[in-house]
């Protein structure tokens, strides 16, 4: 193919899920529906957190920092998918789809240390009560944010740094929702042999040491635990472990199942559909894991939905 430079690269073409128009509506009618429900969700989580004073510990500060990063992953996606199915125009601006991919790989990275740093603060919890308070500082949470914030941001101009180096063939559909590095990637003329280590070795480091750490918290949480003599203390410890845990597992479960999907078959078209439940799904069901699981969580939104008429 005939290879193009990138400073002539006017635009790309978001190609979607399906081709098919008649499933154009379906698609608008259930990405709206999951987006409002994300947004709606995440913002009465901090709502809740902000709104009642017992809430105001290390865990639910980083939760209320989980759900603002929830609703920056679904915005920095979604909204373009949703215009562009309502114009019938599938074109993305170079510079936009480039910020689509820093802000994607930004907003999934700090997701990523933000569910290890609340296994770290359950591990403290639990393991070191009498001490927690004096370890869990507000000054040492709200730096665990910003160096958590100051990695994933690297992370992302690293990886788009290295794209503005490529250079593009004239084939510039991408078979994607959103513009994905992978995908911008396969649409390269030129050697992305640096850029695909770079991927892998990031990939490994910034996913295989976190998920160490959360690994290395429960080991002790659970030995810990196992050592309390009484049972209504082990239900009260695991229980404030319980919604974390179901967290963890949707976002390296859908993170593994994206690249085990992408690894076993060819198609593009189903590799997006699959990148579907780790860029969107999560972020939707965050909100319904921590409100029906935790009971300071229910408490404080049923509180918040009795003062919601009065304030109107």
């Amino acid at each position: 193919m005939k290879a193009r430079n990138q400073t002539t690269i006017s635009e790309f073409l978001l190609l979607g899920l399906t081709e098919d128009p008649a499933l154009q509506p379906l698609i608008f009618s259930l990405f709206l529906s999951i987006y409002l429900v994300t947004i709606m969700g995440n913002l009465l989580i901090i709502l809740a957190i902000s709104s009642d004073s017992h809430l105001h510990t290390p865990m639910y500060f980083f939760l209320c920092i989980l759900s603002a990063n929830d609703i920056c992953l679904s915005t920095s996606t979604v909204p373009k998918m949703l215009v562009n199915i309502l114009r019938q125009d599938q074109s993305i601006t170079y510079t936009g789809c480039l910020c689509q991919v820093c802000f994607v790989i930004i907003f999934v990275g700090l997701e990523n240390c933000l569910i290890t740093v609340m296994s770290y603060d359950r591990y403290v919890a639990i393991c070191y009560p009498l001490k927690y308070t004096v370890i869990m500082n507000p000054h040492l949470c709200v730096l665990l944010v910003l160096v958590s914030l100051v990695i994933s941001i690297v992370h992302a101009l690293l990886h788009t740094l290295m794209v503005l180096r490529l250079s593009f063939c004239t084939d510039l559909e991408i078979p994607h929702f959103f513009c994905e590095l992978a995908q911008v990637l396969k649409l390269a003329c030129s050697d992305t042999l640096i850029n695909n280590l770079l991927v892998y070795l990031v990939t490994v480091l910034l996913a295989g040491v976190p998920l160490s750490g959360i690994i290395f918290s429960y080991v002790h949480i659970v030995s810990s635990v196992l050592r309390m003599p009484s049972s209504e203390g082990k239900h009260k410890a695991f229980s404030t472990c319980g919604s974390h845990l179901s967290v963890v597992s949707l976002f390296y479960g859908t993170g593994f199942g994206v690249y085990i999907s992408s690894a076993v078959t060819d198609s593009s078209r189903k590799s997006a559909v699959a990148s579907v439940m780790y860029s969107v799904v999560p972020q939707m069901l965050n909100p319904f894991i921590y409100s029906l699981r935790n009971r300071d969580m229910k408490v404080s939104v049923r509180m918040l939905m009795g003062r919601t008429p009065a304030i109107l």
